[in-house]
């Protein structure tokens, strides 16, 4: 049996609505700033359509790359892995994102909670590790609840602190702060958890460690990742 099209109600193209959510999550870029450079490129949509097309597709893409991502990660991303919160204003409340990335900066998980405190670590900690099996080494700060957290767990010997050994996590928090000041904030805690969650995953789909590879390679593999991204939905 054909699977239906998730966009066979829609009368603009897949390839236009790919387009826009990828410059949406991807780029720094408000709702607006979406509307004029479509504009730009001869596409007429208002803003409030980019907001409705990233809400119906972007868990979809995001759901669609971290299914196939998520069984290659299981077979070589448990070495280590690089642990932190941040903390994001809701509304003038203060909350926490919890993220994972692992030792290639690799986001793993994203989780946001109301407190800072072992309970809220733990939940982030379970999933992670539910998702993603066990770690040989959990770097983290010096924050007591994660040490609480693992000692539940059974998993304090892999425990590691120590001064800069987090900078993996704490640059990898740098894009989602782009994000954050482009978006004027966030005003509800679940859509901080969505955003989070899709920005994780296109994030993962699009990082090509440019400081770290040859100009050939970063060409190869960022044309892959426009051929996987424009193929996302597909029947």
């Amino acid at each position: 049996m054909t699977k239906a099209s998730p966009f066979r109600y829609f009368k603009t193209s897949p390839e236009i609505i790919r387009l826009a959510v990828m410059m949406y999550v991807r780029f720094p870029l408000s709702l607006r700033n979406v509307e004029d450079l479509l504009h730009e490129r001869g596409i007429d949509v208002s803003h409030e359509t980019v907001r409705y097309w990233w809400n119906r597709f972007g868990p979809m893409f995001a759901s669609e790359i971290r299914r196939k991502r998520v069984q290659q990660l299981r077979a070589y991303s448990k070495w280590k892995w690089h642990v932190d919160e941040l903390f994001v204003k809701i509304n003038g409340k203060r909350h926490y994102l919890w993220r994972a990335v692992d030792h290639e900066g690799e986001v793993l998980e994203a989780v946001v909670t109301k407190r800072r405190n072992k309970r809220a670590a733990l939940k982030f900690l379970r999933k992670l590790m539910k998702r993603h099996g066990q770690a040989e080494e959990i770097v983290t700060d010096r924050f007591a609840s994660y040490r609480a957290a693992l000692r539940e767990l059974g998993a304090t010997e892999k425990q590691t602190t120590g001064r800069w050994l987090n900078n993996r996590v704490e640059n990898s928090h740098l894009p989602l702060r782009r994000r954050e000041r482009a978006m004027q904030r966030f005003r509800l805690m679940r859509s901080l958890q969505k955003f989070a969650a899709i920005h994780s995953s296109v994030y993962n789909h699009f990082n090509h460690e440019r400081s770290l590879t040859s100009r050939d390679h970063v060409k190869q593999t960022r044309t892959a990742a426009l051929e996987d991204w424009r193929g996302l939905g597909a029947t």
